[in-house]
């Protein structure tokens, strides 16, 4: 079951929660990923309500969104484990399927072809209407620094040195799954 919301009703507990870790979880053909993200706004352009993510060039999360450009953001509500942010911020889906895995429980979407996750129930289904890689240049070079450092090869699990590409996701639905 699910009840649905009013996302911007939830706006500090969806910001709270992205500055701790959420997921952002695609689908491609029949593979579903999910993601750690700690990198994300919530607001209005162009008159809808937006989700904006942040995903490294070079991440299988990317791969899949150039595919099939929807996405769940999965937040949790109350306790949950801790070690599912954890797997899914260190691991690729690339090499292993994360959800398996994790045992995780997924629910499909009302309005998209990417499920919710069970476990991190309040979920945002998004449909990218937009998105564009940063402009390092535009970057200032003490973020650029801290955040893209050069020496850490892009295929490293823990790299940093690739850029972003913002993804706005247009709230489509929103809801808290449960039981």
């Amino acid at each position: 079951m699910k009840r649905e919301i009013d996302v911007l009703e939830y706006a500090k507990e969806i910001l709270t929660a992205v500055n701790k870790g959420v997921l952002l979880t695609t689908r491609t053909d029949d593979k579903v990923n999910s993601m750690t993200i700690s990198w994300g706004t919530l607001g209005i352009e162009w008159a809808r309500p937006i989700f904006t993510t942040f995903v490294r060039e070079h991440r299988f999360t990317r791969e899949q969104l150039e595919k099939n450009p929807e996405f769940t953001i999965n937040i949790p509500v109350g306790e949950y484990n801790k070690k599912i942010l954890g797997v899914c911020g260190s691991k690729s889906g690339r090499d292993m399927d994360k959800i398996g895995e994790l045992g995780l429980t997924l629910v499909d979407s009302d309005e998209i072809s990417v499920p919710g996750i069970k476990e991190l129930p309040l979920t945002l289904e998004c449909k990218v209407i937009y998105h564009q890689l940063q402009d390092k240049s535009a970057i200032p070079e003490e973020i650029q620094q801290s955040n893209y450092p050069q020496d850490v090869p892009s295929t490293h699990p823990s790299s940093n040195k690739d850029y972003h590409e913002a993804f706005y996701g247009e709230i489509v639905k929103a809801y808290i799954i449960e039981e």
